[in-house]
């Protein structure tokens, strides 16, 4: 992971993420998910791309199930959009940098 891209935990989920001052952009993933692989560059770009407007992280799912349980996360991988400690938006599968762009835009 870069060091744009942090690493949510069950333990700092709620301070990192829920109570964040900006948008959240939370990728949950698994090791050994290829879809998950594939995704993974794009995440580290919108890193870069947005740092100072949207915190970006991942949460392996495999590590810190309980918080994907708790956001109804099924598949993987799964984006979740917050803002103001609610998910406002949910992309699920590795979709186009152009489409994750488009949702993170009407969020800043």
């Amino acid at each position: 992971m870069s060091e744009n891209v942090k690493e949510f935990t069950t333990h700092d989920f709620k301070t990192e993420v829920v109570e964040a001052d900006t948008p959240v952009l939370v990728d949950f993933w698994a090791e050994w998910c290829g879809p998950c692989k594939v995704i993974a560059p794009v995440v580290e770009e919108l890193a870069g791309d947005y740092e100072g407007k949207v915190k970006i992280g991942k949460v392996n799912v495999d590590d810190h199930n309980q918080v994907a349980s708790e956001y109804g996360v099924r598949s993987i991988p799964t984006l979740l959009v917050f803002k103001n400690g609610a998910v406002v938006n949910q992309i699920v599968g590795a979709v186009p940098k152009e489409r994750i762009t488009e949702i993170l835009d009407t969020v800043i």
